[in-house]
C-alpha cells in the first residue's frame, strides 16, 4: 500500500476551463466501509460541489463504466442510487464529450459540462482507479 492516499479518482478537464472531478477526502467517519468524497464542477459560468460516500461496489461500478466508455459507449456511474449520478456522453449536444452531473434526490439540479479530454483519458482513469483500489480496498472490505 502506498503511503500517500490517492486524491483524485476522476478528473475530466479541458483547456476551456471546464472540469468535473471526483476527489477522495478520506475514510468516512460514520461508516467504515465508505470513503468521503466530493464531486466538483468548475466552468467559467458555474461552479459547485456535492458530497458523497463511495463504497467498494461504487468503485467497481466506475470500472464497469470505464469499460463501456472504452468500448465506445456512453457511461453511467451511480445511477439509481441515493445521491448524485454521473453520465458521460462521448458525443454530447455540442458534438464533443459531455459530463452530466445530476443530483435528483437532493438539490434536484443537473449540470451539463462539455469537456474535451486528452486521447488517453480512459487509460488514465483506469490507472487512477487502480491506485485508489490498491490503497483503499483493503480498508473498505474490513
Amino acid at each position: 500500500m502506498s503511503e500517500i492516499a490517492p486524491r483524485e479518482l476522476i478528473c475530466l478537464a479541458d483547456d476551456e476551463g471546464n472540469s468535473v472531478t471526483v476527489n477522495l477526502l478520506g475514510r468516512d467517519t460514520r461508516w467504515s466501509a465508505g470513503l468521503d468524497a466530493e464531486i466538483v464542477v468548475r466552468t467559467p459560468f458555474v461552479s459547485g460541489r456535492i458530497d458523497l460516500v463511495l463504497s467498494a461496489s461504487k468503485l467497481e461500478d466506475w470500472s464497469h463504466a470505464l469499460n463501456r466508455l472504452g468500448a465506445g459507449e456512453d457511461g453511467t456511474w451511480m445511477e439509481m442510487s441515493r445521491g448524485p449520478s454521473v453520465f458521460i456522453q462521448l458525443i454530447g449536444e455540442r458534438d464533443c464529450p459531455e459530463v452530466v452531473v445530476e443530483d435528483e434526490s437532493g438539490s434536484m439540479v443537473t449540470v451539463r459540462v462539455p469537456v474535451v479530454p486528452p486521447d488517453d483519458w480512459i487509460a488514465d482513469h483506469r490507472q487512477r482507479l487502480r491506485r485508489v483500489l490498491d490503497h483503499w480496498a483493503p480498508m473498505l472490505s474490513a
